[in-house]
C-alpha cells in the first residue's frame, strides 16, 4: 500500500504510529428484514424491501422501507422507561447476528469502562414526542406514561444502547442528517487510538415518524413511486428506517475480525441546507481525505456505495464527483432502491454493505434504474456483479453539506494479518 508499512495490530503512515481498527462483528436490520442472512438475500435475489406507504396516520402517497414487526418487539420490563418506536427498532437490531453476544465477549475482556457507544441519528425518538403530544390530557400537560426525559432527547439512541448493553465508556449520539451512522466510524477510530476506550459500539437508528415523512413530502423531494437512482426519470426519495450496529476494536482485541476499517474521510462545505456543492466539491474532499488517511489511491478501491438518494440534483452531482477521483473503472452503485433512504441509519447500513461485499464477493447493482440518466460523467453499475472486492468505499452525504466517505478492507489488506 502506497506510503504505508503495515506489521501486526498496527502500521506506520508517512511516520506516523497508528494503531489498526478492525470490524470484529457487525449487524444490520431495515426494511429487508432484520439481520444480515435477510439483507444478502435481499441483494441477490433483487427483492427489494420498499412498500406503499402504509405508517399509521400517514396519507403520503409514496412508498417506504418499513422494517416489519417492530412494534412487537417489547422491551425488557427494566427498559419500559425507555419504550419508542426508535429504541424498538435498536433492540430487535441488537438482537441480530449474535451481536450482543460478542459485546458480552468484548466487555468480560478488557471491563465495561472500556467499551464506548457512539451512534448516529436524525429523527431519534420523535415519534414518541409526536404521540405524546397527540395524547395531551384536557389541562394540555404531558400524560405520566409519556413523561419520559430520556427519551424526548436526541441522544436517546447511546442511552438506550448503553442501557441494553452495560457497557459504561464514553457514549455520545451524532446527529449530522444524512451522514450521521457513516460519521461514527471516524469517532469510534479517534476514540480507540486516543486510548480512550477499547472498543467501540457504532452504529445508527433512525424510524419512520410523521415529522421525517410530512418534512421531506413538503420539500417536494418524496417520489410516489418506488425510488430510481441514477435513472433519468427519478422524482424522489423513499424514506426508510435502519438500525445497524458494528464493535469497532484493536486487532489484538478482535476475535475473529474479517475487516479493517481501512480509512475515512469528513468535511462540511456548507454550499446549502438541502443541496450540495454544484460541482460536488464536499463530496470530492471526502474521498480524497479516505483515500489519504488510508494511504491508498482511487485505483485501488474495488466497488464505491455511493448515497445515491434518487433526487435529481444528489445523483448528477455525486456522479459528477466521482469522475473527479475515480477514473470509471471502479465499480459504483446505490442500493436505496432496496432499503429506501434511512436518513440517520443509511450511513451505518451502506457501510455494512460495502463490507458485505469484501466478505462475499457480492456488488449489487442499482435497483430499479432501467434508463440511466445520459448527463452523468461515471457510470454506475446497474445488475449485480460477482468478483473479489478488497477494498471498498461508501458515500455519505448529508443536509448542510455534511460528508463522511468510509474505506473497508479484508483485514489481510487492511494489514491485521
Amino acid at each position: 500500500t502506497q506510503g504505508t508499512s503495515r506489521c501486526g495490530s498496527s502500521y506506520s503512515f508517512q511516520g506516523f504510529y497508528v494503531v489498526q481498527i478492525v470490524i470484529d462483528q457487525y449487524t444490520a436490520s431495515c426494511a429487508t428484514g432484520l439481520g444480515l442472512d435477510a439483507l444478502n438475500r435481499a441483494l441477490a435475489d433483487r427483492v427489494s424491501g420498499l412498500r406503499r406507504n402504509d405508517f399509521e396516520g400517514c396519507d403520503i402517497a409514496s412508498w417506504i422501507g418499513r422494517v416489519a414487526d417492530v412494534e412487537k418487539y417489547e422491551l425488557p420490563e427494566s427498559l419500559h422507561h425507555l419504550d419508542s418506536r426508535n429504541n424498538r427498532l435498536a433492540w430487535a437490531g441488537l438482537q441480530q447476528d449474535r451481536f450482543l453476544e460478542s459485546v458480552e465477549t468484548m466487555v468480560e475482556r478488557v471491563g465495561a469502562r472500556r467499551v464506548g457507544v457512539v451512534l448516529g441519528t436524525s429523527t431519534s425518538s420523535i415519534g414518541q414526542t409526536e404521540m405524546a403530544y397527540r395524547q395531551l390530557d384536557p389541562d394540555g400537560d404531558m400524560k405520566p406514561e409519556f413523561r419520559q426525559p430520556q427519551v424526548h432527547n436526541l441522544h436517546s439512541p447511546g442511552i438506550f444502547v448503553s442501557r441494553v448493553t452495560g457497557v459504561r465508556g464514553p457514549s455520545l449520539t451524532i446527529s449530522t442528517a444524512c451522514s450521521s451512522s457513516a460519521k461514527v466510524f471516524a469517532t469510534a477510530a479517534r476514540w480507540i487510538r486516543a486510548g480512550v476506550v477499547d472498543a467501540v459500539i457504532a452504529g445508527g437508528v433512525d424510524s419512520l415518524c410523521l415529522s421525517v415523512l410530512y418534512g421531506f413530502n413538503s420539500l417536494e423531494l418524496v417520489s410516489e413511486q418506488p425510488c430510481r437512482p441514477f435513472d433519468v426519470n427519478r422524482d424522489g426519495i423513499n424514506i426508510g428506517e435502519a438500525a445497524g450496529f458494528a464493535l469497532l476494536t484493536r486487532m489484538d482485541l478482535a476475535e475473529e475480525a474479517a475487516l479493517s476499517l481501512l480509512g475515512y474521510g469528513e468535511s462540511c462545505d456548507a454550499y446549502h441546507m438541502s443541496h450540495p456543492h454544484p460541482d460536488g466539491k464536499g463530496a470530492v474532499l471526502a474521498m480524497q481525505r479516505a483515500l489519504h488517511h488510508a494511504g491508498i489511491s482511487a485505483a485501488q478501491v474495488d466497488y464505491v456505495n455511493l448515497h445515491g438518494t434518487a433526487s435529481q440534483a444528489n445523483d448528477q452531482i455525486e456522479a459528477r464527483a466521482m469522475a473527479q477521483v475515480f477514473d470509471g473503472k471502479t465499480l459504483a452503485s446505490s442500493t436505496k432502491g432496496w432499503t429506501g433512504h434511512c436518513l440517520g441509519a443509511a450511513g451505518i447500513i451502506e457501510a455494512i454493505i460495502a463490507m458485505e461485499s469484501t466478505r462475499t464477493g457480492q456488488v449489487p447493482g442499482t435497483l430499479n434504474c432501467t434508463n440511466p440518466d445520459t448527463d452523468f460523467e461515471y457510470d454506475i453499475l446497474l445488475e449485480n456483479h460477482r468478483g473479489p472486492v478488497d477494498i471498498a468505499m461508501t458515500n455519505s452525504f448529508g443536509f448542510g453539506g455534511n460528508n463522511c466517505s468510509l474505506l473497508f478492507a479484508g483485514a489481510r489488506e487492511g494489514g491485521g494479518q
